[in-house]
């Protein structure tokens, strides 16, 4: 079997959408894992409108959650047959094009361990309103880290696909709370020493609504994710690459490094005021040690939040 989508299945609103786009696929070959998070909502009702052979579908006994998502990615990754793998957000959709894209990509590179797409970003009513940025055809980690952490991409999970044997030895997934950067960090691994080839068609479409995982959350997790993150950033750049174009990048990555964490420490707490402002300010100020931050950060915060009121 050439690929295994995963779809850990929690919210049922788009999630019909969601299946259709994946069975009405141009290439076959693939299966197509579903697993519900012992979700509330009508999840199984709808997958069993669906009688495709290639569907397979669990119920977790117990909620993982946002908190531990990537456990749950892990879990299904241990159930691919496919070569390669992609994870499917449950509101999300795939082009009729998709696989077939990826294949012949993958057949151009035949050796890389991670493959990337261009992106639409759709509505509620699956109306699209916005392109990520394109890409080279081909690039190394150095040149992803750099350009992801100066804000010149936008990238999501289910625009990657994975060897599935490279990331299951990998470790699956890069485990963060929520999820925050696990996408960014699982593909720069498995784009460490081969790099990365890229689709500029954008055969993928990511459903932005408020009910998005990645922009509700605690945040005291995001603050500690984003630790976690920055811990792994200074970790791979202690050694230094062969290539002297990727030393100059990676010379570029460290001494951007300090304002893009702050940025996004910055932005956590100025989020997090934007409720209970006083209650949340005296709860950053007893947590300054723990995550790393200043007096003079928590009040530029503020200042942000209480900016965006006016």
């Amino acid at each position: 079997m050439l690929f295994t989508i995963v779809i850990p299945a929690y919210k049922s609103q788009f999630l019909e959408e969601c299946i259709t786009s994946i069975i009405s696929q141009t290439l076959s070959d693939f299966e197509l894992i579903i697993v519900n998070d012992s979700s509330p909502q009508p999840v199984e009702e709808i997958v069993k409108k669906f009688t495709d052979p290639r569907i397979k579908y669990s119920r977790n006994e117990s909620n993982i959650g946002a908190e531990h998502l990537v456990t749950n990615w892990n879990n299904a990754l241990k159930l691919a047959n496919g070569k390669f793998f992609m994870m499917m957000g449950d509101d999300d959709k795939l082009e009729p094009n998709y696989l077939e894209e990826f294949s012949k990509l993958i057949d151009k590179y035949k050796d890389l361990d991670v493959y990337h797409c261009r992106s639409k970003i759709i509505d509620e009513n699956s109306i699209p309103f916005k392109l990520t940025p394109s890409w080279p055809e081909y690039e190394t980690v150095y040149d992803s880290i750099w350009h992801r952490i100066s804000g010149f991409r936008l990238q999501f999970i289910s625009d990657f696909v994975y060897r599935t044997e490279a990331l299951k030895q990998n470790g699956g997934f890069y485990d963060v709370p929520l999820a925050w950067a696990s996408d960014d960090i699982t593909a720069y691994i498995a784009s460490s020493k081969k790099g990365i080839a890229h689709i500029n068609l954008p055969i993928f479409n990511y459903r932005q609504t408020r009910f998005t995982i990645t922009s509700s959350g605690n945040s005291g997790l995001k603050m500690k994710a984003i630790l976690i993150e920055k811990n792994w950033y200074e970790n791979f750049l202690k050694t230094t690459p062969d290539s002297i174009n990727d030393k100059i990048i990676r010379g570029n990555i460290i001494k951007l490094l300090g304002a893009y964490f702050q940025s996004k420490k910055l932005r956590t707490m100025a989020d997090s005021m934007d409720s209970q402002f006083f209650s949340n300010l005296l709860r950053w100020n007893r947590s300054k040690n723990l995550y790393d931050i200043t007096t003079t950060d928590i009040a530029k915060a503020a200042f942000k939040s209480i900016k965006k009121k006016f």
